[in-house]
């Protein structure tokens, strides 16, 4: 690591001299009036963040694409969007949100290389509020690259492999089965958005209802892998499933498209080649929100990923594609118009569970008015969510038949 990234990851370690009188009980909030990232000369940035009382943060730039990444403990960034902030054109986009409990992420992608060329919180010392000051300028590509990536000792944002030696049994039909429901997006990255109203959390307001449905039936034993507004890595939420024994894994999203017409619901299983232009359009953009949030890729093996989809294809990749059949089969009875190719495979990474069968509902589309409308009626998700529930009772009653006599 750069003795730069040492420096900024210290930072964390002085914020509280600037503090020590504060009461820090209430969560600290960004004023968009006080705060910008805009251009400063041809090729760096200026960057004011005012928050209500100081914080720790700390500073560090990923290539692959360029980003400048600053986290925060816990920041309130309700009410705060992007266009508010930025200005110029050598911060091409930025994102923030929840990044895991506690913490707070920022993301601001460059248009060029740029270095950290200073970086420090000025409090006042009347009424407690900071202000983080930043400002980059530019780098040599080459070293960019060498001074990028996460620092040593702050991992926490890579996802963690599960702890689980053997693969999971089939089940035969003893006991709940153990559904994971996993809502999409979260935190820093919100997802689709539409006027008001984000992919996330309406995603998340249904995950929390068919958890409620599953659990009331007496059938299943329900598992989530986020239960608020935060960000959760894509291999992490695969890992949480088999952590928790998962018998079945639910991936809940509600996507836009830009072009086209796109509505109604639409079931997916894993498949190294797409259905249509559409369905691996949505399945680059879901890859994207890693990246997109700030996480370190460039560790990653590509052929654990391979491994894992020849694996899939084996015996869970049957019995996923049943479950996606029998899902349409009773959403359409509960809901209705569904879209006009409710079955469809793309190769999405949340799916790659080799031992558990997984599905990806696309429950609508927020660039679609009537989607929308479902997506924020409590009477159109009861009956999603209960034909999603009929779905997976049928499912489950077939499924174990098959496994005791494979077992004979």
């Amino acid at each position: 690591m750069s003795s730069v990234a040492r420096i900024l990851v210290m930072i964390i370690g002085f914020w509280a001299m600037a503090a020590q009188a504060q009461d820090l009980t209430a969560l600290a909030r960004i004023d968009a009036t006080r705060s910008f990232i805009r251009d400063a000369g041809r090729s760096g940035l200026s960057i004011d963040l005012h928050i209500t009382q100081a914080v720790p943060y700390r500073v560090f730039t990923l290539d692959d694409p360029r980003r400048l990444v600053v986290d925060f403990r816990e920041v309130n960034w309700d009410g705060i969007k992007a266009e508010a902030l930025l200005s110029g054109d050598n911060a091409l986009a930025v994102r923030f949100g929840l990044f895991r409990p506690g913490w707070s992420r920022m993301v601001v992608d460059l248009a060029t290389p740029m270095m950290v060329q200073a970086a420090g919180m000025v409090t006042d010392p009347n009424d407690g509020e900071a202000t983080v000051q930043l400002r980059l300028g530019a780098m040599d590509a080459a070293k960019f690259t060498a001074n990028s990536g996460a620092p040593e000792g702050v991992q926490w944002g890579q996802p963690q492999i599960a702890n689980v030696p053997e693969l999971i049994q089939r089940r035969t039909g003893e006991g709940p089965l153990v559904v994971v429901i996993d809502a999409g997006h979260g935190g820093i990255d919100p997802g689709a958005e539409q006027g008001d109203q984000s992919e996330a959390k309406l995603v998340l307001t249904f995950a929390r209802e068919l958890k409620e449905v599953l659990t009331r039936s007496g059938r299943f034993t329900v598992v989530m892998t986020r239960v608020e507004d935060i960000f959760v890595p894509l291999e992490m939420r695969v890992s949480l499933a088999r952590a928790a024994g998962a018998d079945v894994f639910l991936s809940l999203h509600a996507d836009a498209l830009s072009e086209g017409n796109a509505a109604g619901t639409t079931v997916y299983t894993l498949s190294k080649e797409a259905s249509d232009a559409a369905s691996q359009t949505l399945a680059e953009r879901h890859e994207r929100s890693d990246l997109l949030a700030g996480i370190d890729l460039a560790n990653q093996d590509d052929v654990i990923a391979d491994v894992l989809m020849d694996l899939a294809r084996r015996e869970t990749a049957p019995r996923a594609g049943k479950l996606a059949d029998q899902m349409v089969i009773s959403i359409r009875e509960a809901v209705g118009k569904m879209h006009k190719r409710p079955r469809q495979s793309a190769g999405f990474s949340v799916l790659k569970a080799p031992d558990i069968p997984s599905v990806l509902i696309e429950l609508g589309f927020l660039s679609n008015p009537t989607d929308l409308k479902n997506l924020m009626s409590p009477v159109w998700r009861g009956r999603a969510a209960d034909g999603i529930r009929k779905a997976l009772t049928i499912w489950a009653a077939s499924d174990a038949a098959e496994a005791q006599l494979l077992r004979q």
